[in-house]
């Protein structure tokens, strides 16, 4: 051991080559969606019952990503955009933007571990271990998947054939955009940089019961509406509508997905969640490893450690929060076709709620569809376009004076174009680019976003497996 210390070139050829041997070595885990290439749109978990079973067996797999971004943005009808959040120690607001320049952002990390604990019976545990957002590792969520139950009888294994059930804090199965979007450093599903400009996604804690026959699919799901665990009291004073009552949320959705002809695949689907009283419901701003638009729309600081700007950068950057934290109802209609090299999916959602400081609901839409040809044999080469427009009504800024109070009396607009590229130099590692451009549409002067715009270019490179 000694000699082996003394040769250091030797020990480091040894230590890289330990990932390989895992990842040479990972023991099959059933009923799991791929975190590489083939892992490409395919929505729910699969669905197999012809397994077998000899013994527990652990699967790691991890995704990392590292980007480089050249974007700029601007506010030009925004009121006081030439000062920041503060003047001279004084409560005047300011609405100057951050300066951003070219650079690296903070590479992402997701680590997986995936257990087969029994027959059809499946663990997942996912960690961030580096995020823009949060500086730390911490645990996204894990929860235990059944497509096969520990009972003996005819009645159970038919039952089990179209039967699947997930128990515990997981990402909810709202949409179908979900599968789609980028997630910390889980990126090779998403043919672009972001996601939507409304982002749902939430992890929580509850339970989701599938069935699945002839390319027809349904769900029901019941969770208790909130991003953590909480059995705190909603006390008056954090809820100036006085309903101190929680209620957990509620998760339907049903569609059809198969292959109707020998090229041609199609998927409709329909999602609803409601929660009619939540203690911080954030369907719309659950993603705590952040934006991968950094910086962008975001106002200048006088503090250096201040999330909104100039420390840790906000996870929303780019997108748009309606912030319904109180009552959601949510639709969202999705479509996908794919024909050779070719797929389209499209998005509609509404939905309504308020804050507890609010005694009327509003509305927000959106609407979105991007096409992405993918060619070659291995469709490892890709070009694609996305538009992504929402609209929405925001919750008047009731606790500033003077003009930091804005008020919000019509909706506001914010709308995305999105061309973006990528190529797989194996099925595990991604190099790709977009360019983007967003605009935000009948903000109030008052408001730092008024007349906003940002544009420019992200490259990224991505490992999953």
């Amino acid at each position: 051991m000694q000699t082996l210390f003394r040769k250091p070139i030797l020990l480091i050829t040894l230590l890289l080559q330990i990932p390989v041997l895992l990842m040479a070595q990972q023991p099959k885990i059933n009923n799991l969606r791929p975190y590489d290439q083939k892992g490409i749109n395919v929505f729910e978990d699969p669905k197999d019952t012809s397994t077998t079973f000899d013994g527990i067996k652990v699967k790691w797999g991890a995704g990392f990503t590292q980007q480089f971004q050249n974007l700029e943005h601007k506010n030009p009808d925004a009121l006081n955009n030439n000062i920041g959040s503060y003047s001279n120690g004084t409560s005047v607001p300011g609405n100057k933007l951050k300066t951003i320049t070219s650079g690296f952002q903070t590479a992402q990390a997701n680590l997986y571990m995936d257990v087969q604990l029994a027959d059809g019976i499946r663990l997942n545990v996912t960690s961030y271990m580096s995020s823009k957002h949060h500086n730390e590792n911490w645990v996204k969520g894990g929860y235990i998947q059944f497509d096969k139950l520990p009972f003996k009888g005819e009645f159970w294994d038919k039952l089990m054939e179209i039967t699947t059930i997930k128990i515990g804090h997981f990402e909810v199965n709202y949409g179908d955009q979900h599968f789609r979007r980028s997630d910390g450093g889980n990126a090779l599903y998403n043919p672009f940089m972001e996601g939507y400009i409304m982002d749902a996604f939430a992890t929580e804690i509850g339970g989701e019961v599938y069935l699945k026959k002839n390319g027809f699919f349904g769900m029901i799901g019941l969770t208790n509406g909130m991003i953590k665990g909480n059995v705190d009291s909603l006390y008056k004073a954090g809820n100036p509508d006085g309903d101190l009552k929680k209620q957990p949320s509620i998760l339907l959705k049903a569609g059809f997905d198969r292959n109707i002809t020998k090229d041609v695949r199609l998927r409709l689907s329909a999602s609803y969640y409601g929660n009619q009283s939540s203690g911080s419901n954030v369907l719309y701003a659950g993603d705590r490893s952040g934006s991968n638009y950094q910086y962008v729309m975001e106002q200048a600081s006088a503090n250096p450690s201040s999330t909104t700007g100039a420390g840790t950068p906000l996870f929303t950057s780019g997108r748009m929060n309606p912030g319904f934290t109180k009552k959601v109802n949510a639709l969202m209609f999705n479509g996908f076709v794919k024909t050779h090299g070719l797929e389209v999916f499209g998005t509609y959602e509404t939905a309504s709620g308020r804050t507890a400081r609010e005694t009327d609901t509003r509305k927000a839409s959106q609407f979105a569809v991007d096409a992405v040809y993918r060619f070659f044999k291995k469709e490892n080469v890709f070009i694609g376009a996305r538009y992504n427009v929402a609209t929405m009504r925001l919750a008047n800024n009731a606790t500033g004076t003077g003009a930091g109070a804005i008020t919000y009396n019509d909706d506001v607009k914010i709308d995305r174009l999105a061309f973006g590229g990528g190529w797989f130099l194996t099925r595990n590692v991604l190099l790709k680019g977009e360019y983007v451009i967003q605009k935000y549409k009948d903000f109030p002067v008052a408001d730092f976003r008024a007349g906003g715009e940002f544009k420019g270019y992200v490259i990224e490179a991505v490992v999953g497996f």
